[in-house]
């Protein structure tokens, strides 16, 4: 563990999220997650009735499949543990995200699509870090040996994650050395 020893404590609940990015054979990317959610003590459920430590309150799963595009060709979810029969009833809702392009706008699209009582909390929860998976999926360094991405040429508009974080801010290093076009020089750097 990085983080400092902790007062002694009783282990209550653990929530497992899970996210794989994988490159099909006929060229589109799958991306798929699951959340898993235990207690570590026996309880009882209104629907379920009582549950022993270490069953599953929640487990969900989703493949979101993307094209190079960013564009959702599929999806398909599976609930093998809800705490409520009604859960189930939202997973044909999600199929309307199939043509919606994963970036800017991907939350907003969500929420529309499956917010409130048209979806599953925690399915679209799921949705939100699918979507960086994905983007590190596609968009990420190349495999060794296969060849990189052609650079992009300059572009005219900047890219969204230049000062989204503090490794990505537009006077920083990184900016500097892989988008130039868009770096600007530290306020505080000395002259």
């Amino acid at each position: 563990m990085s983080l400092s020893a902790p007062v002694e404590r009783t282990p209550l609940h653990t929530r497992t999220i899970v996210c794989h990015g994988f490159k099909r054979a006929d060229g589109h990317y799958d991306i798929e997650a699951s959340i898993i959610d235990v207690k570590a003590y026996q309880y009882t459920e209104p629907f379920r009735g009582v549950r022993e430590p270490g069953s599953h309150v929640h487990e969900m799963w989703v493949r979101l499949t993307v094209g190079e595009d960013m564009v959702v060709k599929g999806i398909e979810v599976s609930m093998p543990a809800t705490p409520y029969p009604a859960c189930q009833t939202a997973k044909p809702n999600f199929q309307g995200l199939i043509g919606v392009t994963v970036g800017g706008g991907w939350r907003r699209a969500v929420q529309e699509c499956v917010g409130n009582v048209r979806g599953c909390t925690h399915v679209r929860e799921l949705l939100f870090p699918m979507a960086t998976v994905a983007f590190q999926t596609i968009g990420g360094w190349p495999v060794a040996g296969e060849e990189p991405k052609p650079a992009p040429i300059k572009r005219a508009e900047k890219p969204r994650v230049i000062d989204g974080c503090i490794a990505w801010a537009s006077d920083g290093e990184v900016v500097a050395k892989l988008h130039p076009e868009f770096s600007v020089p530290s306020q505080n750097a000395t002259q």
